[in-house]
């Protein structure tokens, strides 16, 4: 007869000098299949292109140190970066780049889109800012106010993975718009009176509305931006997913035997 075999097992020590976990030998490119994506990348370095080129022109036509303070030439050459990267990533098949980046590029050119055309460029708005631009500068005006957003939108809804947007991001988006509004209000203290230009949007102008007026609209600026912010990542996560990778698990299912 042979002894029973005990319910209960203690664990036994392991053995000293034993071989550690060894990584695993399939590597990612068995799970996803890294695509190309030409037509992704040439849109994208369009757009990098007509970005770059309209805040050149911009810096030629005018004075670099007011060009530069705008807050449209700025959120441009971020987007004129992050478009650039984004479409050399697309052609090589890489990783994209993180979404609290390109959500934060996509937000501030359409924040100054809606800025430019609802406050800015608005007849009827109190903050327009006369004359209209005439010439190259018209020309860059609407490029980088009109078709650059248009450009950023459609590369979200077409060209973009859904879905990577998250609520967590939208107040850190923010911390921008408000570095602005400081930069803006310390630059125009710095600044003689009677400067050309001293706070570059009418809504900031300081000298004709005071302090408590400025901070107001400001204010309501602000809980504008961060509703946009929550409405590009709602509608992250409802519209349809525009890319779809093929997955491979590195075997096949063999018909049935017998």
């Amino acid at each position: 007869m042979t002894a029973p075999i005990p319910r209960d097992i203690p664990d036994l020590p392991a053995l000293p000098g034993g071989p550690g976990l060894l990584p695993s030998p399939v590597p990612a490119t068995a799970v996803v299949t890294p695509v190309r994506r030409p037509v992704t990348a040439v849109f994208r370095l369009l757009t990098a292109a007509a970005a770059a080129t309209a805040v050149t022109m911009e810096l030629v036509l005018g004075s670099p140190a007011q060009v530069l303070s705008q807050f449209t030439i700025q959120s441009s050459i971020l987007l004129t970066l992050v478009m650039t990267v984004s479409a050399r990533r697309a052609w090589t098949a890489r990783r994209p780049l993180p979404s609290a980046l390109t959500g934060a590029a996509l937000l501030y050119v359409v924040i100054g889109a809606l800025v430019h055309h609802t406050l800015v460029a608005n007849p009827s708005s109190p903050f327009t800012t006369p004359p209209s631009p005439t010439g190259w500068h018209a020309v860059t005006d609407q490029v980088l106010n009109t078709a650059i957003p248009i450009a950023a939108l459609t590369n979200w809804l077409l060209l973009t993975a859904a879905g990577h947007l998250h609520l967590r991001q939208a107040a850190p988006w923010l911390l921008y718009p408000l570095a602005y509004l400081t930069f803006s209000l310390l630059r125009g203290e710095l600044l003689l009176p009677g400067t050309p230009n001293r706070y570059l949007y009418a809504f900031l102008d300081v000298d004709e509305h005071g302090y408590k007026s400025v901070l107001a609209n400001a204010l309501l600026l602000g809980l504008a931006f961060y509703t946009l912010a929550v409405l590009l990542v709602t509608l992250d996560h409802i519209r349809p997913n525009p890319v779809h990778h093929r997955t491979k698990t590195g075997f096949r299912l063999g018909p049935p035997v017998g």
